[in-house]
């Protein structure tokens, strides 16, 4: 996988608040929309918060809310507060006679992580969650909400016989 769970539910999070609109949103309405196990998620609130992404209120109309609009917020942003993409910047090997270039292997590693930090820095949190694109919302199309979690059997599942 190209990036970690986390951040990858740190993205789910982020683009929730960024459909809200502005309006908050409780760690439990948040963990219960994107599918989070609701302590995973409050680390992951915090770590957002602490990186500036997210503020918090408490109280009856509290919740999380992004720190900026969803247009000036991007991937990366959110991708670096919770895993930030490191690049190669000398040999993992620490071969001296590489000096400071790279070999052609950690280059072309390099040169990969390089195009996906691109791409994550060059998209906002808007762009992943637009109300006026038919099919946007595909992970809701994909995943009904009543299904079990990824990874996670039902009863009925488990119990079922395997082959003929």
């Amino acid at each position: 996988m190209i990036i970690s769970q986390s951040a990858e539910y740190a993205l789910r999070a982020a683009v929730l608040l960024s459909r809200a609109e502005g309006a908050p949103m409780t760690a439990q309405q948040l963990a219960e929309s994107s599918r989070i196990p609701p302590d995973y998620l409050s680390k992951i609130l915090q770590a957002l918060r602490k990186a500036g992404i997210v503020t918090s209120q408490r109280g009856v109309n509290g919740g999380f809310v992004l720190a900026k609009e969803p247009r000036r917020t991007t991937v990366l942003e959110v991708v670096n507060a919770l895993d930030p993409i490191e690049r190669i910047l000398s040999c993992p090997l620490k071969l001296t006679e590489h000096g400071t270039k790279l070999c052609p292997l950690h280059r072309k590693l390099d040169d990969a992580i390089a195009t996906v930090e691109k791409a994550f820095g060059g998209t906002s949190l808007a762009q992943l969650s637009p109300a006026d694109i038919p099919g946007a919302d595909v992970c809701r199309q994909l995943v009904p909400a009543d299904s079990p979690a990824p990874g996670r059997a039902t009863k009925a599942r488990k119990s079922a016989k395997v082959g003929p």
